[in-house]
């Protein structure tokens, strides 16, 4: 198995890859929605330190829990139990597939920029013949994704090169157009009551920072291939560094460009008309194509990180045994069919609600909450127990901090995220029971604790109140 092996330069591009896909395009735009400059700069700041705390973690868990492949599930699995473990997967898998769907929407948007007909005139919303598209590229990236890991790792690798061009064009564009009274002429959003208290604004943009992040696990979720385990924790440290300077450049230069209620009002890509208007039409050009080569490169990473995710969780019978199926290139076939008729299936129904890619977005991040939170979890429960620490007991105190200010992060972000977002999550979660027991009856296992039972009744109680929501219409997807 050894020519299947990833490199830290590999590792490295999927985590970068995946983290740069449309939201940094969007940014200018999805933030200034809901928070002026200060708050802005708040939330940064939060989302900095949790999601380096959280990097940290990921590093610290590869390095003392060599054994544990595909992180994001198996640390749910290793501290809090099975059903909790197949939840963090099944959460997991469900975010990297409906992440591309918004991806898919976002990119036929842009499209539109240049060919009308994908776009419905009267809704501004994706049309059938961008559907049509959008499942073209799909099951292209399917027949990619058959020819094996390596292959499409190489691939995102050129890719994640040929995508982070446009966006050092715009850094350097936008830090000469930067204009210092735009910045602060109303940092706190004094002028501005629609956008609420300071905390409020800052809870508003927490999504989004998240939705721009996913990803920070990717180096986790192909441990088992990695040529060097200590390579994941590099990996994922590099490229959370790397990302975060990108993100804040281009939002914060942005400030400085356009008004919040400019922005806020600006179409998606918001990256794209920014540069128009510093330079003219042809800079919403250049973004849109970036975008579309950037857009490319994330499908194919989520595409990898979803199918990976069910086909190891099937090595221990997390899942069932249907999902660890390879074709001769070594590639999740099972799983990577569950995959993409799940996004298939979401790309119709878009057709006939009111979806959108801000939505798409918002329920993609709800979904991977819980994983974070639970992997955060477990690191900490870790020196709780001082688990691994026997040979360097130096390491426990510092860990713990970092452990627990990712604990709490993740804790933070349910809060921020709504009550509305959780129970659609329930509504997603609730159906994977069925597959859990499909799993434990085949392995078998006793189904449930008593505690799992616990956890059942809750998520089932959640996903009914979400359908009596939806049906209400005080919620919606």
């Amino acid at each position: 198995m050894a020519d299947h092996k990833l490199k830290l330069g590999s590792l490295t591009a999927l985590v970068i890859g995946s983290m740069i896909g449309g939201g940094i395009f969007s940014l200018p735009k999805d933030m200034a929605s809901g928070a002026e400059v200060g708050a802005i700069l708040i939330g940064w700041g939060i989302t900095a330190v949790g999601m380096l705390a959280l990097a940290f973690v990921f590093q610290t868990l590869a390095n003392r829990k060599p054994d544990l492949d595909n992180g994001v599930y198996t640390y749910a699995k290793a501290g809090f139990g099975n059903y909790l473990g197949f939840s963090s997967a099944w959460g997991y898998w469900i975010s990297a597939w409906v992440g591309n769907v918004a991806y898919l929407m976002l990119l036929m948007n842009t499209l539109g920029y240049f060919f009308p007909i994908l776009k419905n005139p009267e809704t501004s919303s994706v049309s059938v013949w961008g559907i049509v598209l959008a499942s073209v590229l799909l099951w292209s990236m399917h027949m990619l994704v058959l020819r094996g890991v390596k292959t499409a790792a190489f691939i995102n690798t050129i890719i994640t090169i040929a995508k982070v061009i446009p966006l050092f064009a715009f850094i350097v564009i936008a830090l000469f157009a930067f204009k210092f009274d735009i910045f602060t002429s109303d940092i706190w959003g004094t002028n501005s009551p629609d956008l609420g208290s300071v905390m409020t604004q800052v809870k508003s943009m927490m999504l989004v920072t998240v939705w721009v992040f996913i990803g920070i696990e990717g180096a986790s979720v192909y441990s088992a291939s990695a040529e060097k385990r200590t390579d994941v924790g590099k990996a994922t440290v590099m490229g959370f560094l790397s990302v975060l300077a990108l993100l804040i450049l281009v939002n914060v230069l942005s400030a400085g460009v356009l008004k919040q209620a400019e922005l806020a009002g600006l179409d998606n890509p918001s990256m794209a008309h920014v540069l128009a208007h510093v330079v003219g039409p042809w800079g919403a050009t250049f973004i849109s194509v970036g975008l579309g080569i950037s857009l490319l490169g994330a499908l194919l990473a989520w595409t990898l990180f979803a199918a990976e995710t069910l086909y190891v969780a099937s090595k221990d019978g997390t899942v069932p045994a249907f999902f660890h199926r390879e074709n001769k290139n070594a590639a999740p076939i099972n799983a990577l069919w569950a995959t993409n008729i799940g996004m298939q299936i979401f790309l119709i129904l878009n057709l006939f609600s009111d979806g959108s890619y801000q939505k798409m977005v918002a329920l993609a991040t709800s979904m991977i909450l819980i994983p974070y939170l639970f992997s955060a979890a477990y690191a900490a429960l870790l020196t709780m127990r001082k688990e691994t620490y026997d040979k360097d007991p130096q390491d426990l105190g510092k860990d713990a901090v970092i452990a627990w200010i990712a604990t709490v992060y993740g804790i933070w972000l349910i809060y921020a995220a709504g009550v509305q977002y959780l129970l659609l999550s329930m509504l997603l979660y609730a159906p994977g029971t069925f597959i859990y027991v499909w799993a434990r009856k085949e392995n078998k296992q006793v189904v449930f604790t008593a505690i799992e039972k616990l956890y059942v009744a809750a998520v089932f109680i959640g996903a009914v109140v979400a359908i009596v929501g939806l049906k209400q219409g005080w919620l919606s997807l």
